[in-house]
């Protein structure tokens, strides 16, 4: 069993790496739906950490439908996790149809070889997802992340266990998006999922002892992997 925990930065992924998770994926923007931390948090993060680091490859928030330019600066940001020696990318292209861009798909994993490719849940934005898994896996990705082209994996439970049938050993269904220590033993059971992926956070407060006046104290907030969560995770995957 495999545990990704998506981290919004390098402590929290420190955090992932310390309570026993087996990979990260990195990212910033997480309230965004993730995009693609700077280069001095990759080189930080594969530094510090002794599991698997993947990094997003997202140039912005919005959908999965990207201009020229904003290919070319996923190209790029995939030359850096080489240069830095990442173990894997997460990336997710759609055409306009909603069908996947086998095309630039394709290209972007011969790019980032021999680093693993996962395709995240742009896949769940898709058209046709039956279609969209053999596709995906002619492109050489290694993974799907899905919440079963619904809101969380509790209500997209039964699907994700029909594209892991479907995907018969030739590619891997990570279920992501609500993953939690009270529910991942059903969905192990009920899909037959060996890898998951959650991001297991929590509200972090600022220690500022001054605040300017008016400022809310939710501005001093961020997201932060918790520890606990993600040892509860573990253990519950243990069982």
């Amino acid at each position: 069993m495999t545990l990704e925990i998506c981290a919004n930065s390098v402590e929290s992924a420190r955090i992932a790496y310390e309570s026993g998770a087996q990979r990260v994926e990195l990212c910033n923007n997480l309230n965004e739906g993730g995009t693609t931390p700077s280069y001095g948090q990759v080189a930080l993060a594969v530094k510090l950490l002794k599991i698997k680091v993947f990094v997003l490859i997202r140039p912005r928030a919005g959908d999965f439908l990207y201009s020229d330019l904003e290919f070319d600066i996923m190209k790029q940001d995939i030359l850096m996790c080489k240069h830095l020696k990442c173990d894997g990318i997460v990336i997710g292209l759609l055409q306009k149809d909603g069908q996947i861009d086998y095309e630039r798909t394709k290209e972007l994993v011969s790019l980032a070889a021999p680093m693993e490719v996962t395709f995240h849940r742009a896949f769940d934005q898709c058209k046709d997802p039956e279609k969209a898994i053999e596709a995906i896996i002619q492109t050489g990705c290694k993974r799907i992340l899905t919440s079963g082209m619904k809101e969380s994996v509790a209500t997209g439970i039964e699907n994700i266990g029909r594209f892991i049938r479907q995907a018969n050993g030739r590619i891997i269904i990570m279920p992501g998006r609500g993953v939690k220590a009270s529910n991942i033993n059903e969905i192990r059971e009920r899909t037959g999922a060996m890898e998951f992926h959650t991001s297991a956070k929590k509200t972090q407060g600022s220690s500022m002892t001054f605040q300017f006046p008016g400022m809310k104290t939710t501005e001093l907030e961020w997201m932060q992997s918790d520890a606990n969560e993600i040892k509860r995770i573990l253990r519950e995957l243990q069982k």
